[in-house]
């Protein structure tokens, strides 16, 4: 009997050591750091089970070969329910950490930043070579842009917000896209709720529109309302805006960097230096002090401004003001170097000036 009492025991003690250092190992293998030295993005697919998991984290150099993984998911049940999707993991996280995550679902999130003052065109470059963006547009023309985003207006420039937006792996351009519509809606909304009485635009589009020629034509946020003020004076007095963005624009892919007196001359649907009014659409993406801007011109008897040479614009009322702060600019163009070109295509606007 006592033989029989000591057996037990020795088997209780063997059995408890095994068991004890079975946890130890499962536990050893839990902390243990994966093996990236950088972060790293891990995709993993609907449908896989524990042991494609494993096979997946060794293949790819996450995780080394141990034969305790799935004994761990099995001691820590909560660990093994684990969501497809595509996830970051950054060095030092430790395999307990990555089987938290995966079960966490807390997928990587891929920033993609649309630039105010930036055409629609160049937003959807930015897109094409967004990484693990999914594409629902076949082509970069605007009207499959607004024919995806089922807009009425075939042409959309303009009517989306420039901001840095977030999204997970395999959401698609389409997405991105309508949340960067639907935010712009919403502010043009407020904006022409809000704007000054008795502003010479139609609709909102036209308001849109004076925004991104705003936009185009200064960076400094203390000029902007000057520059409203400036083209609605002239909208109010029926004189053409004469803005060079307006110009380019409608010239597509015909600019090619500089404007010379015949772009000026050729008309276009754009071309305010022909037209006399504002364009039918925008010419850019504006940004919010933009349009709060052309929303809120500061009352002003402006109808003139040109370049200062330290950045900004000097604003006149007259014509004979203008050619006196022409001539201040034109002077210092004399002292830079490469000047010749810049200071013709000025003195061919002065000479369009009525």
């Amino acid at each position: 009997m006592q033989k029989k009492i000591k057996f037990i025991l020795s088997l209780a003690v063997i059995s408890a050591a095994v068991i004890g250092g079975g946890l130890w190992k499962i536990r050893q293998l839990a902390e243990s750091p994966l093996l990236i030295s950088q972060q790293t993005i891990y995709t993993l697919p609907a449908g896989t089970g524990r042991l494609g998991l494993e096979q997946q984290l060794q293949q790819q150099h996450i995780m080394r070969d141990s034969v305790w993984f799935s004994w761990l998911l099995k001691a820590e049940p909560q660990l093994a329910s684990f969501k497809a999707g595509t996830y970051r993991l950054e060095p030092g996280m430790t395999v307990r950490g990555l089987l938290e995550l995966l079960a966490s679902g807390k997928e990587a999130q891929f920033p993609v930043r649309f630039i105010d003052g930036q055409r629609l065109s160049e937003w959807l470059n930015v897109l094409r070579n967004a990484p693990y963006l999914r594409h629902e547009l076949t082509d970069d023309q605007l009207s499959s842009v607004a024919a995806a985003l089922k807009l009425p207006e075939k042409d959309p420039e303009g009517w989306f917000y420039p901001d840095t937006y977030l999204y997970t792996a395999h959401m698609s351009d389409v997405s991105l896209l309508t949340r960067a519509h639907q935010r712009m809606v919403k502010l043009v909304d407020q904006v022409w709720e809000g704007r000054a009485t008795d502003l010479p635009y139609k609709d909102k589009n036209q308001l849109l529109t004076m925004a991104s020629i705003i936009e185009k034509e200064t960076a400094l946020s203390d000029e902007r309302e000057k520059i409203a003020s400036v083209f609605v004076n002239r909208l109010r007095l029926g004189m053409k805006l004469q803005t060079d963005p307006t110009v380019i624009y409608g010239m597509g892919d015909l600019y090619r960097g500089t404007l010379t007196r015949k772009d000026l001359e050729t008309p276009t649907a754009y071309n305010t230096y022909v037209i006399p009014a504002l364009p039918p659409g925008p010419i850019a993406i504006p940004g919010k002090a933009s349009l709060l801007a052309a929303a809120h011109p500061v009352t002003s008897n402006y109808l003139y401004f040109v370049a200062n040479g330290s950045g900004g614009h000097t604003f006149s009322s007259t014509l004979a003001a203008h050619n006196r702060a022409v001539q201040a600019w034109r002077t210092l163009q004399d002292k830079a170097p490469d000047s010749r070109q810049a200071r013709e295509v000025q003195e061919k606007k002065t000479t369009n000036e009525k």
